[in-house]
């Protein structure tokens, strides 16, 4: 299975020029043609403006003003994988007590 690394896109217009490709404006005024097999869709998470999904190895090769902040995993048939992060926790040593007696539980 084919995996994607794509990057939320704010973009001026995105128009449909063929069967297989779009004509991306950026707001900087940049253009780039985007095959249509690596654009994965629209991003609705954002709300000033319209952004796109686009896969991260075709905007690296366009001239196309783009933020890699905000990633996404996509498959080859444009599902969004999950996204998650192991993190470890090792907590710190302490050190042995004594006594091991609670004094407001102690019977007299």
């Amino acid at each position: 299975m084919a995996k994607f690394k794509c990057y939320s896109v704010r973009l001026k217009t995105l128009v449909s020029i063929s069967e297989k490709a779009y004509k991306a404006t950026a707001f900087d005024g940049s253009t780039a043609i985007i095959p249509k097999s690596m654009t994965f869709g629209e991003d609705y998470d954002v709300s000033k403006s319209e952004a796109y999904w686009i896969a991260s190895f075709v905007l690296e090769k366009s001239g196309l003003q783009y933020s890699c902040k905000k990633s996404a995993w996509f498959d080859e048939r444009g599902n969004m994988l999950p996204s998650y992060r192991i993190t470890r926790h090792s907590p710190e040593p302490k050190q042995a007590l004594k006594e091991n007696i609670i004094d407001e539980l102690k019977k007299e």
